[in-house]
């Protein structure tokens, strides 16, 4: 309960930052319509920093762990999440993989750009294909790292 309460207020403090016009970066990374040509690093890095200033409309990110099960080898995760569909349902279609890592000792690590109105849509893919094969964590969540090397630069003034 406690949980699911934090996570409300969570998503109630996305949501007002959101409209007060925060700024979120967008990315050059893949999303699930073109999973085949992602960026390199510098071409990545370069995008980012030039188009930090732009307005990201109704999109907020999501950021996901995806927790192993200790309980199973991994070649038998995989092979419950290919029988679930996982590979083919999540991210769904039009959704955009910000970054999506592997966090040694936890799974794996994603943060989407996700349209507001697509978010139950995301939930969705999950419980439907992740379950099982990972323990999953949602954490609403916004790109902090231009107003830092501000603050970083200017001392906090």
């Amino acid at each position: 309960m406690l949980r699911t309460l934090v996570r409300c207020s969570l998503l109630s403090t996305l949501s007002a930052a959101l409209t007060a016009s925060m700024v979120i970066a967008p990315s050059t990374a893949w999303s699930a319509d073109s999973a085949s040509t992602a960026p390199s690093p510098a071409t990545a890095s370069t995008a980012n920093s030039a188009s930090a200033a732009q307005p990201a409309g109704d999109t907020f990110l999501l950021t996901i762990f995806l927790r192993h099960d200790e309980s199973k080898p991994l070649p038998k995760i995989n092979e419950q999440l290919r029988e679930q569909g996982f590979y083919k349902t999540f991210p769904p279609p039009g959704i955009e993989v910000v970054s999506w890592y592997v966090m040694m000792g936890v799974g794996q690590v994603v943060t989407l750009r996700v349209p507001a109105s697509r978010l139950r849509e995301v939930n969705r893919a999950i419980e439907n294909t992740a379950w099982g094969g990972y323990r999953t964590e949602f954490y609403p969540t916004y790109d902090y790292k231009a107003v830092a090397e501000h603050m970083r630069a200017t001392n906090g003034q």
